[in-house]
C-alpha cells in the first residue's frame, strides 16, 4: 500500500491553522473538512507549530503570504477538489464535496511542486487494488457523468461528431495566471488548432461560469467566424468529448477528463496532468519526466490526494462515498429541476413528496399537463394512473420504505418512479425491466456494492417495513414460510391468474410439500386491521407467526413461498429458495421457482448482485431522513438500522385507523 494513502476513518493529530480572511469563517463546510483532517481553524497570534491557512492563489492569499513570510511559517494552501457541486460556487452557494489540502504548494502552479506533483512523481502507483478501483471510477464517472459541476441533462444532444474543441476558462482564474498565460495564449491556441485541422469543424466550448455574465472568458465574438464557433450549450463533458477529435486546452479540468475519456489533449498551460506522458505539451515541464497510465494518474489525483466528506454522517470519506453522494444529488436535480406535476397524491403524502421531488421546483398537486410547459413532468400515483395517458410517470413507495407501515402513513425513505411503467405490473414493461436487462454484467466495483449492500441488509435484519417481534421457537424439520399479502393489492390483481388469495396460497404450499414444515406469516397491514387478506381456515399450517418480524425470520427458513410479495426478494438476498405463484419484478431472472405466468420478455437469466443493483441502487430514489438531502441507498440502510427515521404524527395516526374502515373499497394504499 502507498505511504500517502490515509484511511478516511483514521484519526488525524491536530494542527493549528492560523487564518487572516473571513472566507473560511462563512463557509462551515470547509472549516469541518479541514477539522476531519485535523487542521484547527481561527484567527490569532501565529505562533511556534502553526500554519497559515490560505485558498489556493486566490485575491485575497496575499495576507496569509504576508504573515507566512514574516512570521517564517509554513503555508497550507486549500482548493475545492476535483467533484465539487451541482453549480460553481459563484452561480450557486453550495459546499464542496472535498477539498485540496496542499502542504507544499498548489496543484495548479508548476512553479513550486505541490503536494499532488510530488504524489504523481516519486510515489509508487502500483497497488493493484487502487488501479483497478481507479479504472472502475474513470468508468463509473463517465456512466454517470460527474464532473466537477454536475447541473447539466446527460440525454442533451452532442453536436454532430468531428470537430475540435477549444476551451476557453475565466479571465482572472488562478490556474491560467499560474501557466504564464493569457488571452494571447489562447488566441495562439485557437490558431494551431486551425492550422491543424484546416477543414474541420473548430467548438469553443465556454465555461459554465460565462453564463448568466457571472465572468468573462478569454475568447470573444470577434474570434468566431468561418469554422469557428462558441459551444455553450449544457452538455455533458464525456459526450462532447466522444465526439471530438481532438482537444485543445490550456489548464483546464476538461483538459484532464478528455485524458480519462481517452484523448490525448494539446496543452497550451500546464496544469497537474501535463507532463506525465498523457499529453501533448506546448510548454514542457522539465521536472516532469516519469510515465503515467490514467489510472495512475486518475488514482493519485482523485482519490489519494483529496479529502472527500460525507455529508450524511458529517465524516471524511472516500473518492466512492463522494460520488454516490454526488451521483444521488445529482440524479434530483437532473429529474427534478424543470418541475412536476401530480395528480392521485393523498394530502397526507404531499409534504413529503415537496422534499423529495420539489428541491429544485415546486410540485404542483392536482394540475394536468400542460401543453404549453413540456418540460415540466407528470405523475401519477401508481394505483390511481391512467394507463392511457402519454408520457405519464408512476410513482410508488420504495423497497426499503421506513420503519413502520405505509398504511399507518410512515412517509417513506425511497419512492420509486417508473417513465415506462410499474414495476409490479407484469402486463406491460417497467423501468425496472429495463435496469435488471442492464445489469446482466456488471464492473468489478458494481458487483462489490451490490454485494456489500445484500450483506449489510441481511446482518442489520431489514426488510420493507421493518416492524413486528421476535419469532418464537420454530418446529424441527424444513420450513417452508408462506407469506401472506394484501389481498386487494395490484400485484396480486395484475400479477396472478390461478391463485389470487392467501387462503389458496397457503393450500397450494401445503399441497406441494405435504412433509415439510409450512409456518405462515400474516401480512403486518391485514394484522393491523388496515388491509383485506385474513384467512379463517389455517389449519394448512403448522405453526402461524403472528405479529413477527419478517427479516429474521427469513434467515431460518428453507424455502418461502409467496404470490408477489417483496418478501421474495427479501428471501433471496440471504440465499433462501423461493417460489413464486404470480409474476413478481424479481421473477422470471433465473433465481426463483415460478409456477405463476411471468411474461415472455423475462427470459434472461441475471446474478442476484445484478438483480439487487438494479432493484435497490438503480431505480429508487431515497431521501435521507436526518439531512433532508437526495442520498444513495447505503445511508438509508444506516438509517434504519439506527433508528433514525421519520414517525408518522398523532393527526396522522387517526387518519390511518380511518382509512382501514375504508380499506376494502378503496385501492390506495401498498
Amino acid at each position: 500500500m502507498s505511504e500517502t494513502w490515509r484511511d478516511p476513518s483514521d484519526p488525524e493529530p491536530v494542527r493549528r491553522l492560523r487564518i487572516f480572511n473571513g472566507g473560511f469563517l462563512t463557509q462551515p463546510r470547509v472549516r469541518r473538512i479541514l477539522a476531519l483532517r485535523g487542521w484547527q481553524t481561527g484567527f490569532g497570534r501565529v505562533q511556534d507549530g502553526d500554519h497559515i491557512g490560505v485558498w489556493g492563489q486566490s485575491p485575497t492569499a496575499h495576507r496569509g503570504e504576508a504573515v507566512a513570510a514574516l512570521k517564517n511559517t509554513p503555508i497550507v494552501r486549500v482548493e475545492d477538489a476535483f467533484l465539487r457541486s451541482l453549480f460553481p460556487g459563484r452561480v450557486e452557494s453550495a459546499p464542496p464535496l472535498g477539498l485540496l489540502i496542499d502542504t507544499s504548494g498548489v496543484h495548479f502552479d508548476p512553479s513550486q511542486p505541490s503536494d499532488l506533483e510530488k504524489l504523481l512523481a516519486t510515489d509508487p502507483l502500483d497497488d493493484a487494488a487502487i488501479l483497478s478501483a481507479a479504472r472502475d471510477a474513470i468508468a463509473a464517472l463517465q456512466a454517470e457523468h460527474l464532473t466537477k459541476y454536475t447541473a447539466f441533462d446527460p440525454l442533451a444532444p452532442a453536436p454532430e461528431p468531428g470537430y475540435v474543441l477549444v476551451v476557453d476558462q475565466t479571465k482572472g482564474d488562478a490556474s491560467v495566471t499560474a501557466s504564464g498565460a493569457d488571452r494571447n495564449r489562447f488566441l495562439e491556441m485557437l490558431f494551431v488548432a486551425r492550422e491543424d485541422h484546416p477543414n474541420a469543424r473548430i467548438l469553443i466550448k465556454t465555461h459554465p461560469e460565462t453564463q448568466g455574465g457571472h465572468r468573462p472568458g478569454h475568447f470573444t465574438d470577434a474570434d468566431i467566424g468561418g469554422n469557428v464557433a462558441f459551444f455553450s450549450d449544457p452538455v455533458s463533458p464525456y459526450a462532447l468529448l466522444e465526439g471530438a477529435i481532438a482537444v485543445y486546452c490550456v489548464s483546464s479540468q476538461f483538459g484532464f477528463e478528455a485524458i480519462l475519456a481517452g484523448h490525448k489533449p494539446h496543452l497550451f498551460g500546464q496544469p497537474f496532468y501535463a507532463g506525465w506522458g498523457l499529453t501533448q505539451d506546448a510548454f514542457p515541464i522539465d521536472l516532469r519526466q516519469r510515465k503515467l497510465t490514467r489510472a495512475q494518474l486518475f488514482a493519485g489525483a482523485m482519490m489519494l490526494y483529496p479529502a472527500w466528506y460525507d455529508p450524511y454522517r458529517d465524516a471524511l470519506t472516500d473518492l466512492s462515498g463522494a460520488m454516490q453522494a454526488l451521483a444521488a444529488e445529482t440524479r434530483a436535480w437532473r429529474e427534478d429541476h424543470h418541475g412536476w406535476s401530480a395528480a392521485g397524491i393523498r394530502m397526507w403524502k404531499r409534504q413529503h413528496m415537496q422534499r423529495f421531488f420539489g428541491r429544485h421546483q415546486p410540485m404542483k398537486f392536482d394540475a394536468p399537463p400542460k401543453p404549453d410547459q413540456p418540460q415540466r413532468r407528470h405523475m401519477v400515483w401508481a394505483s390511481t394512473a391512467d394507463v392511457t395517458m402519454p408520457g405519464v410517470c408512476r410513482v410508488e413507495d420504495g423497497f426499503l420504505r421506513s420503519k413502520g407501515l405505509g398504511a399507518e402513513l410512515v412517509p417513506p425513505m425511497s419512492l420509486v418512479v417508473d417513465d415506462l411503467g410499474i414495476y409490479y405490473d407484469p402486463t406491460q414493461a417497467s423501468r425496472l425491466e429495463t435496469l435488471i436487462r442492464k445489469r446482466a454484467t456488471l464492473r468489478q466495483d458494481e458487483r462489490r456494492r451490490a454485494e456489500a449492500l445484500v450483506k449489510r441488509f441481511v446482518c442489520m435484519a431489514l426488510s420493507k417495513y421493518n416492524v413486528g417481534g421476535a419469532a418464537p421457537t420454530l418446529p424441527e424439520g424444513r420450513k417452508v414460510l408462506v407469506v401472506g399479502q394484501v389481498e386487494d393489492d395490484a400485484s396480486i390483481r395484475l400479477g396472478t391468474s390461478d391463485v389470487t388469495t392467501n387462503a389458496g396460497l397457503l393450500a397450494a404450499a401445503r399441497a406441494a410439500r405435504p412433509d415439510d414444515v409450512i409456518l405462515y406469516k400474516p401480512h403486518p397491514d391485514v394484522e393491523a386491521g388496515l388491509r383485506i387478506g385474513t384467512v379463517e381456515d389455517t389449519s394448512a399450517a403448522d405453526l402461524v407467526l403472528e405479529n413477527t418480524d419478517i427479516a429474521p425470520l427469513l434467515s431460518a427458513v428453507d424455502e418461502v413461498w409467496t404470490m408477489t410479495s417483496l418478501t421474495g426478494f427479501e428471501a433471496l438476498l440471504r440465499g433462501v429458495h423461493v417460489v413464486t405463484l404470480g409474476a413478481p419484478f424479481y421473477a422470471g431472472w433465473g433465481l426463483t421457482e415460478d409456477r405463476g405466468d411471468v411474461p415472455p420478455r423475462r427470459r434472461e437469466d441475471i446474478s442476484l448482485a445484478g438483480l439487487v443493483h438494479a432493484t435497490l441502487i438503480d431505480y429508487p430514489r431515497y431521501l435521507d431522513p436526518v439531512t433532508g438531502a437526495p442520498c444513495p441507498v447505503e445511508v438509508v440502510v444506516d438509517r434504519l438500522a439506527t433508528g433514525a427515521v421519520a414517525r408518522p404524527g398523532a393527526g396522522n395516526r387517526i387518519l390511518s385507523k380511518l382509512q382501514g374502515v375504508f380499506a376494502s373499497q378503496a385501492h390506495l394504499w401498498r
